[in-house]
This record gives structure tokens, sequence and C-alpha cells, in this order.
């Protein structure tokens, strides 16, 4: 037990002090006022089933307080719930809600949608592309192309708010942000000398030359984590900047956890490359990260349970900026270990899955690797 409190706590200082400092509160994308004469922007909306959302998300679009012309393309792909006629109901100008055709083979069926309202774009210079559940601030397309303008970059991203108010969600949600950002520092995302690359695909705005340059949506065609592999891509010759956002709301609930297990599960594997060295050791990472400074704290002895200690507050210390973000008691910085097994648990799950051929069932579709 003395060693692995040692190599936890020696993981824990580096991630605290040499890691991107990823736990840190921002990058936060700021709202910004409209100036004039701004580029025209295309937002592109791929939706499938998602009349519970579809109205709040458009009307918030069709609302931005933007100083130059923008247009929406919502993509209806094959809904059977009704969104595309919520959406041509709205009756905007601004506002084309385009029926998708079904995704050939190779294709995910996000990416093909997306792939339609970008063909459907025809020359636009800038394009957002959003997610259908994205509540969005009157002045959020403002900031968003302010802040790509200002630095000089081909793609702009946000870790958008997500929807937390259930006792659950505030168990497991904040954990996925807090995750996402260990996995992928966003100071080192933002820095071009650094070849660590993502984006959150809630809102991607990017230069539809820098889309171009990287073969266009068909270059991933069949990419489950889509939004990383554009960041990649675009990273390897252009600038891109991730950040957290207070301009941009998910109003999707996870009303089970069976929901946030399937969200990790369908890409989960993915990540990892299908490999399983690569998933043994990570099961043994998360292990030794996230199980040994609590239960050496509470069942070691001397040196160890010391050792143990001192790396349960640094997890502790690293988590609290996300609880704020969340607006949470620091007390539920106690549930990060649980947390962290059920992320591993489903990310075994995710393997699982593979290796029995089942795929994952994600937006009514199943998604196989």
């Amino acid at each position: 037990m003395t060693v692995l409190a040692a190599l936890a706590l020696a993981i824990w200082l580096y991630l605290l002090l040499g890691h991107g400092l990823f736990w840190q509160y921002g990058p936060v994308l700021r709202a910004v006022p409209s100036s004039r004469a701004m580029p025209p922007v295309t937002i592109i909306v791929p939706a499938r089933n998602e009349a519970e959302s579809i109205l709040a998300c458009l009307r918030s679009l069709l609302a931005q307080e933007y100083g130059g012309p923008f247009r929406i393309i919502m993509v209806d792909d094959l809904s059977s719930d009704g969104t595309g006629a919520l959406a041509d109901a709205i009756g905007d100008a601004r506002l084309k809600v385009l029926r998708g055709a079904a995704h050939p083979p190779g294709w995910s069926g996000k990416l093909w949608a997306v792939h339609q309202g970008v063909a459907e774009a025809g020359r636009a210079e800038l394009l957002l592309l959003t997610d259908a559940d994205i509540v969005h601030a009157p002045r959020h397309l403002a900031t968003l192309v302010s802040q790509m303008q200002a630095g000089g970059l081909d793609l702009v991203s946000e870790m958008v708010a997500l929807h937390c108010e259930r006792a659950m969600e505030h168990a497991l949600v904040p954990p996925f942000v807090f995750f996402f950002q260990l996995l992928y520092p966003f100071a080192w995302v933002n820095d071009p000398g650094n070849p660590a690359a993502a984006a959150a695909g809630g809102t991607v705005l990017i230069r539809a030359a820098a889309l171009a340059r990287v073969g266009g949506v068909a270059a991933m065609r069949g990419a489950l984590i889509d939004d990383v592999t554009l960041a990649r891509r675009v990273k390897q010759g252009g600038r891109i900047w991730l950040g957290h956002s207070g301009l941009a709301t998910s109003i999707r609930p996870y009303r089970e956890t069976g929901e946030v297990w399937r969200m990790v599960a369908r890409c989960a594997f993915v990540q990892l490359g299908y490999s399983p060295w690569k998933l043994a050791g990570t099961v043994a990472g998360m292990v030794l990260v996230w199980l040994v400074p609590p239960l050496a704290a509470l069942f070691g002895h001397g040196a160890a349970r010391w050792m143990g200690v001192l790396a349960w507050m640094a997890m502790t210390v690293s988590y609290v900026p996300t609880l704020r973000r969340f607006r949470l008691n620091f007390a539920w910085a106690a549930c990060l270990p649980a947390a962290a097994v059920f992320y591993t648990a489903a990310t075994l799950g995710s393997a699982v899955d593979h290796y029995r051929g089942r795929g994952t069932i994600w937006k009514q579709r199943a998604y196989h690797g």
C-alpha cells in the first residue's frame, strides 16, 4: 500500500502543477457587444428527434444580437417525433429546414446531417455547428466571432453549461467536465506550439476555408468523436481555441444514470483506439489515481495513510473550481472517486459492447466500432 500511495501522491502533484493546470476555472468565453459589419455566418443545426428542445434552440439563435447577416440551416435527420414540423412552424425567412436523407454506409448519422447542412450553406465564410439542445444567449454568436477574429483562429469551441439539477446529475455531470479537462487541458489545446487538440461539439465555430482545407466533413465521415477529430485536423495547419461558456446552455436533462452511461460508452473504447492494452492501462490508472488515495487514507497505516490523505486532498482541491462552475456545494467532491468508478465501468462496458458486436444505441441508432 505504501508504494501505491506514494505513486498516487506523485501523480497528483504532477497533475496539480504540471498538467496544463487543467483544473482551473478558465478560460471562459464572456459576452462582448456586437460590432458593425461583422462577417456573415451560416448556422447548421443537425436535429434528430429533438422535439423537446428544438424550439428553444432555434428561437435563441434567431434572437442573436449580431452585427452582420446570419442564417440557420436545420437539418431534420429523419426525425420521427415532429421535430421538422415544429421548426417549419417558426416561419422565419432566416431559417431553412432541410429534410435530411438516410446516411450512406460508413457515415455516422450526425456527420451526414452536418455534411448536408454544409453543402446547403454553399460559399459561406463562417460556419457555426451547434447541437439542437443548446440555448444561446443573445450575444453568443457575436462573442464567438469576436474571439475568432481577435486570435486569428480557425476554430473556436466551448464546453457549454450542461444540465445539472438532479442529485444524480450533481454526482456525474461535473466529473464528466472535469475528466474532459484532464484528457484535454485547455491551456495545451490553445497553445499553438502544443500538439494537444480538442473541441466540444455543442458549439463549434469554424472558418469554411479551414474545413475545406482538412477535406470537409467527408474526411471524418465515420468518426464517433467527431469534435476532437475535427479539432486535431484543423490544428495541424491552423489555430484553435477551447474554453468554457457562460453563453450557451444544454437543456437536455439526464434523467437516469443509464443515459450518462450510454453517452460515455458510445465513444470511450473508440478514444482508446479499440486497444485492449490501452484499456488495461486506463483501468489501472483510474484505480491508482482515483481509488488508491481514499483507500490509503481510510485503511492505510503510517506513511501510506498520510500520503493517501495528501493525495486525496490534492484531488479534492483540484475539483473545487469545477464545483464552483456548477454552483454546487464542495461536499460533492466526496463523490468524485465513486464517479471515477462509474466512468471506468462505462469504459469497460464500451469495450464489452464492441467485442460482442452490439455497439451502443444513441439517438435511436446503433453505433459500432
